[in-house]
């Protein structure tokens, strides 16, 4: 019976260091989650977010750019022949 109480107060230790550890990492992933997604801040993930957004508007503006060279260019050509002949 003694040795009974003994491994269950064993038991009981090594439960309360699972919880302690459990806990204590808890811990560590809220502050990362945190940092993630923000508390009362914006967080990474909004930054990230936003970067995202502004680099997408950069390339809208390329591809406009892009498509307007193309048209002049088409023009010149056009020009070109049509001076020639």
């Amino acid at each position: 019976m003694a040795s009974e109480l003994n491994r269950n107060d064993g038991a009981a230790m090594d439960m309360n260091n699972f919880e302690e550890r459990v806990i204590g990492d808890l811990s560590v992933l809220k502050v990362q989650m945190e940092s993630v997604v923000g508390g009362m801040q914006p967080g990474r993930l909004a930054e990230l977010e936003l970067r995202v957004q502004r680099h997408e508007v950069y390339v809208q503006r390329t591809r406009g750019f892009a498509a307007a060279l193309g048209v002049i260019i088409t023009l010149l050509n056009v020009a070109i022949d049509l001076w020639r002949h």
